[in-house]
């Protein structure tokens, strides 16, 4: 399994462009992240496959 971010790191996400933050590698290419919603201001978790994301300037 290749693991191109680690854990703590920001990354983008391609498909609506939204910063994360990668919380862990949960199984092959699939990632758990969280991100931070502005309208309800909190915080929110979900699971990404890894290659819809990229990293975050």
């Amino acid at each position: 399994m290749r693991k191109l971010f680690k854990k703590g790191e920001r990354v983008r996400n391609k498909l609506d462009g939204k910063v994360m933050e990668v919380l862990k590698y949960i199984k092959n290419n699939w990632i758990q992240v969280k991100s931070f919603d502005i309208e309800s201001k909190e915080v929110r978790t979900a699971t990404v496959k890894e290659d819809k994301l990229s990293k975050a300037a």
